[in-house]
């Protein structure tokens, strides 16, 4: 079964800048946004992928990624379960390890979250100066919740 370990965090500054190794445009739609069980659609830069992900406990949920069609993923998008989610996802290494840090788009834009992929949830890892709040369990920050709740209509101060 495949599985994903990720811790979520806020962006504190733009010193991730200087360590990003690339940059590729994300749209992402959702055909399911169950908790139990998301089912999205992702077309990152020239390649697309649907993904099964099922419920978090902790940092981590089930998580079944399958490549697919650009062609097939466009169509897939326009079934999506409301707006599709529009970001760049930057890379970061750091200590060795592999931050992704997303600068979200259109609805969404002015949230920058950094997430890192791990192999246990006690795995140890360095958090860069510019990381800040986690946001691991907070489910606003969850993609599938910003594509219907996005970040610009959120209250001031959240």
């Amino acid at each position: 079964m495949g599985i994903e370990i990720e811790r979520k965090f806020l962006v504190a500054s733009d010193g991730w800048r200087t360590q990003a190794s690339s940059a590729i445009r994300f749209s992402q739609g959702y055909l399911s946004r169950d908790p139990a069980r998301t089912v999205r659609v992702r077309i990152a830069g020239e390649q697309a992928f649907l993904t099964i992900k099922g419920a978090t406990q902790g940092a981590t949920r089930a998580e079944f990624e399958y490549a697919v069609p650009l062609a097939d993923a466009h169509q897939l998008l326009a079934l999506a379960d409301g707006p599709v989610v529009e970001k760049v996802r930057h890379l970061c290494e750091v200590d060795g390890m592999t931050w992704e840090v997303d600068e979200f788009l259109g609805a969404n834009a002015g949230l920058v979250v950094a997430e890192i992929e791990l192999q246990s949830e006690d795995q140890p890892f360095t958090c860069p100066a510019w990381v800040g709040d986690e946001v691991t369990g907070d489910a606003r920050y969850v993609n599938a919740n910003l594509a219907v709740h996005p970040y610009k209509r959120w209250p001031s101060g959240d």
